[in-house]
């Protein structure tokens, strides 16, 4: 049975068994007991096998895709491609959320209810520790590359993957003309696949790992806190589709000359466990496999994009940051004017950029996009029980992102039509 038959038939079995069981949990305490002592440990101790791997792999190959880069003097124009794309990508994403949410007015009938105050309490706490815009371009620039790296997980990664461009052009830069077999380079390059090694080993086990991770969420969170949120999580839920389905495959034809249905076919195991984790950066790893084996794009342009777009193209973040705002707007009679309205876009946009690539990492950024058109801090409070679902659905198109812009910076895929003529003549 192939892996991504595996993630989806274990994806369906933890959804169904866990929303069966929440309700029945107070008469049933060893089934808690089984998902907080086996089935928890289980899904964390997979997705920190995966995590372990992330720094060095993310460092190794930056490092080595922007010497190669370098040394075809490629490096500026796939630069640029990348960032040009991805501001399209996430101005199309937050345009779609916001014309969906006026249309909709998910929170016009809005009851409000109790909210969690120790949740939002959190969130603001985690809120107001985000820096100026002047502060966060200077910090851009790591002080100690070894502290970013440690903290990497916890929000520095940008400013890692800063280090890792900036070595990487230095190595070039430095390194003899004619020079074929750098040494430094060739290390890396081991360190990269020993990594894609390790990811390989971890990945036999995710049908058991993505079947704990989605029983304990449906277990802790059950079905019931969707009703009262129904219209706000379909917005979502829609727009994030449009954007997956409508923008990602006009891009790929436009610009790529590139099947949208052979594309997501190929990337399938890649979305589903993108969705299974709600994080990029636990998906990071298979996405690098997935796009040198399956979409056949340039080592040197994937690992370039795909490390840097794990942070930095946060299409779906950007999209739900959009909607949530114009929501709880909405919910609070907050009229909003067109001004107002550019302004979260605008935000969203930027914020999509800063969000951590873990679970949970796009809602302090939704804090502040709030509070910047007077939204109350609490109103975050409606919208914590079912993020869970949300996180899992916009991390599926961020990483979907990562791979279409990938694909539109490789451009069309020649060396892949020619593969396929040739074993059609074979």
């Amino acid at each position: 049975m192939k892996l991504h038959t595996q993630l989806f038939i274990a994806l369906v079995l933890g959804l169904v068994l866990g929303a069966a069981l929440h309700g029945l949990a107070p008469g049933l305490p060893w089934v808690a007991g089984v998902n907080a002592n086996l089935l928890r440990p289980i899904g964390q101790i997979f997705l920190r096998s995966i995590f372990m791997i992330v720094v060095p792999m993310v460092f190794s190959a930056l490092v080595v895709g922007v010497y190669e880069l370098g040394r075809g003097r490629g490096l500026a124009g796939v630069a640029g491609r990348t960032l040009a794309f991805t501001v399209v990508l996430s101005t199309m994403s937050v345009l779609i959320g916001i014309v969906l949410v006026n249309a909709v007015g998910p929170g016009r009938a809005f009851q409000l209810q109790a909210t969690t105050a120790a949740s939002v309490d959190t969130l603001k706490a985690q809120a107001a520790g985000v820096k100026s815009f002047g502060e966060i371009v200077v910090e851009l620039v790591p002080r100690n590359p070894i502290e970013s790296a440690v903290r990497a997980l916890d929000g520095d990664m940008l400013q890692l993957m800063i280090f890792a461009v900036i070595f990487g052009v230095a190595v070039s830069a430095v390194a003899p003309e004619g020079q074929d077999d750098n040494p430094l380079v060739a290390l890396l390059g081991q360190i990269f696949d020993a990594c894609m090694w390790i990811v390989r080993l971890v990945m036999r086990f995710s049908p058991y790992a993505v079947f704990a991770i989605i029983f304990n969420t449906a277990f802790t969170l059950g079905t019931g806190v969707f009703a009262a949120l129904f219209l706000y999580v379909a917005t979502v839920v829609a727009g994030l589709a449009l954007h997956q389905i409508g923008v990602y495959s006009a891009m790929l034809r436009l610009f790529a000359h590139r099947s949208p249905v052979d594309f997501f076919r190929r990337s399938r195991e890649v979305v589903l466990y993108a969705f299974s984790t709600a994080s990029s950066n636990a998906t990071l790893p298979l996405s690098l496999e997935v796009a040198e084996e399956q979409l056949k794009l340039p080592p040197r342009i994937s690992r370039f994009v795909l490390t840097v777009g794990s942070t930095a193209n946060q299409n779906g973040s950007a999209l739900f940051e959009g909607i949530t705002v114009l929501f709880l707007a909405q919910v609070y009679g907050l009229e909003l004017s067109l001004a107002d309205q550019v302004r979260v876009m605008l935000m969203s946009i930027l914020a999509g950029v800063g969000t951590a690539g873990v679970p949970g990492g796009s809602l302090p950024m939704v804090l502040i996009v709030a509070q910047s058109v007077g939204v109350p801090a609490e109103g975050m409070g409606l919208i914590l029980g079912v993020d869970r679902f949300l996180d899992m659905c916009r991390t599926a198109v961020n990483v979907s992102g990562d791979l279409v812009i990938a694909a539109l910076v490789s451009g069309p895929p020649a060396p892949l039509a020619s593969a396929s003529a040739a074993a059609g003549a074979s």
